[in-house]
């Protein structure tokens, strides 16, 4: 039986404690240790060596591997146990004829979670476990802290977020979602670097937070004695690098919004921001389906296709595509036309209608409309193209049709992904949309940023046709690791204040 059970944290953190003494007092402090020279990983030796047979060792080759104790089994004269490093586990055998008495007395006050360096051979037990034959070993650190249940983990959803460290230790699925993050970025930046984009860094504090409809947060810099807020996007600085004739440049960076916590929501967030001179949407639309497609691939080991709860969604190209008025009439049995919600007061009533709080604004109004009529509906990836320019203030307008902004929005599995348009370059334009902004921001909408007219005299020295793309890699994440929840795809979301 575990001699833990039963016992509470403070009595198991004091028999923790008296286990590191008793290894100090054979000269095995847990501590002291500054290095180990690792040669292998636990993954690398179970796939080496899967030809095996049952009781065939490989004892020619010897290997060094480190990592984390996650479970002991004593028999008599020898031990089994589980190490567990970056890549996986692998089981351990431990015998006293083979590392020697004094050595073998340490394991008597090794416990799940303390860290271990062992070199030994490979083989296959009886029972057909790929196991490492430990000829010699190094205690390498000591865990004062007990590990949650093993049968049961860390379940309390508060406390996995809040103990990060303690989640990825004893949830090997939440270490392998992050992991697969950290691929899927690499991958991304592979991709765009590829298309001749360079990657670049603009500043996280600003004057005036604008690029998106949100609120920023503010801070106060010492040095300038000058209230400054935190960036809610990268995109006029982004642009500002287009205009100096940088042609193709991106950027993979946090963002900081002062908005709500849900499942697709946080304050702080990572983005791409991506834009190309001389392209237009089309040409953005063509390049975030490739780009999508790939990373699918990268997730789904080769296909096109991707769990999501119980069903699958199929990112086979090329993607579905919608009109804004069309899908808003088609999901609204043909109430919601365009007329109607190009009239601010008749948005309004919609919003009553669906049972929605008033809006500080027209667009504002729009977006609430949208999440709730047409948004759920868009399981598979979907473009939506033809935006109002009244909810697109820095995209050109259609050509063919001044109401529309040239813009589309790609979703799936109900949640954008990603937001891009052909980009306002116009001065004039912008600066009357800054100014209608202005009224917006004094009729009480609180997400409507700051105008930036700095930016207008940039585009004053003249800025390309250029297309532009925001990309949600949180989200896009979530999708393509079949998480539900933000939280479950960054390492340290935010949390309410502990005590």
């Amino acid at each position: 039986m575990d001699a833990s059970v039963g016992k509470t944290e403070a009595q198991l953190v004091a028999a923790r404690r008296e286990h590191l003494e008793r290894l100090r007092a054979r000269s095995s402090d847990p501590f002291a240790q500054t290095k180990y020279p690792v040669d292998a990983s636990a993954a690398e030796l179970v796939a080496r060596y899967a030809f095996l047979e049952n009781g065939q060792d490989a004892s020619a080759e010897a290997w060094s591997l480190a990592g984390r104790l996650l479970g002991k089994r004593t028999m008599g004269k020898s031990i089994f146990g589980d190490l567990q490093d970056s890549s996986g586990r692998v089981q351990l055998y431990v015998r006293k004829d083979d590392v020697g008495e004094a050595s073998f007395a340490d394991w008597d006050d090794l416990e799940r979670g303390d860290l271990v360096g062992v070199r030994g051979y490979m083989f296959r037990s009886k029972m057909g476990e790929p196991t490492l034959h430990v000829t010699a070993f190094s205690v390498l650190g000591k865990a004062l802290m007990p590990l949650p249940d093993k049968w049961h983990g860390l379940q309390d959803v508060e406390k996995r977020y809040r103990q990060r460290y303690v989640d990825l230790i004893v949830n090997p699925e939440v270490r392998d979602t992050m992991i697969m993050r950290s691929r899927l970025i690499s991958e991304m930046r592979r991709f765009i670097d590829g298309r001749g984009f360079y990657e670049v860094e603009t500043p996280t504090l600003l004057h005036v937070a604008g690029g998106a409809a949100a609120r920023p947060f503010v801070t106060h810099c010492n040095a300038l004695d000058q209230t400054m807020q935190l960036r809610i996007a990268t995109e006029l600085n982004l642009k500002r690098l287009i205009v100096a004739g940088l042609e193709r440049v991106y950027e993979i960076g946090r963002i900081f919004r002062n908005e709500g916590i849900d499942t697709t929501h946080n304050p702080e967030f990572t983005m791409l921001e991506l834009y190309a001179a001389y392209w237009d949407v089309s040409d953005m639309m063509e390049f975030n389906e490739e780009l999508v497609a790939r990373l699918v691939s990268v997730a789904g080991d080769g296909g096109d296709e991707l769990a999501h709860g119980d069903a699958t969604i199929s990112f086979a190209r090329p993607f579905a595509r919608i009109e804004y008025f069309e899908g808003m009439a088609r999901y609204s049995e043909g109430k919601y036309t365009r007329d109607g919600l190009l009239d601010a007061t008749e948005a309004q009533r919609i919003l009553r209608e669906l049972g929605l709080p008033p809006s500080p604004s027209h667009g504002h109004a729009l977006d609430k409309i949208f999440e709730r009529v047409l948004e759920p509906h868009l399981t598979a990836p979907t473009f939506v193209t033809g935006y109002p320019v009244l909810i697109s203030p820095l995209a050109k307008r259609r050509e063919a049709d001044p109401a529309l902004a040239d813009r589309y929005e790609l979703f799936c599995a109900g949640m954008e992904i990603s937001n891009a348009f052909t980009e306002l370059n116009d001065p004039d334009d912008q600066r009357a949309r800054f100014e209608a902004q202005i009224a917006q921001r004094a009729g009480g909408d609180e997400e409507v940023p700051e105008p930036d007219w700095d930016f207008v005299r940039a585009l004053e020295y003249g800025m390309p046709p250029t297309a532009g793309i925001g990309i949600g890699i949180d989200r896009l994440i979530m999708l393509l690791t079949g998480q539900r929840s933000i939280r479950d795809v960054m390492l340290f979301p935010l949390q309410r204040q502990h005590g």
